[in-house]
């Protein structure tokens, strides 16, 4: 129930609790404590039923392939690269 503690370390953990938050607080704790866990649970247990409703959906509807991308065509200008080389073509009076 509690994995690898063992009953002397519970106690010990509870004793230990008993003094720090005394014995008003300790129902409060538990309480809380145990309320969280429920809420949690019931969170984990929904989620787990949705995604298995997902799944259920997918295979029964696959979805279709992605298209491909299309492909990436060069520039169809001659753009120099640097501005350097577009000064030096501009000096030589080399102009399309």
């Amino acid at each position: 129930m509690f994995g690898s503690l063992g009953w002397t370390e519970i106690l010990f953990i509870l004793v230990i609790a008993l003094i720090i938050f005394g014995p008003r607080k300790l129902p409060q704790l538990g309480r809380s404590l145990g309320e969280g866990l429920a809420q949690f649970r019931r969170a984990s247990e929904d989620f787990k039923r949705s995604w298995e409703q997902e799944i259920t959906l997918e295979e029964k509807h696959p979805s279709s392939p992605a298209p491909a991308p299309a492909p990436i065509t060069p520039p169809t200008e001659d753009v120099p690269a640097t501005m350097s080389e577009a000064d030096s073509e501009e000096k030589s009076g080399v102009n399309a």
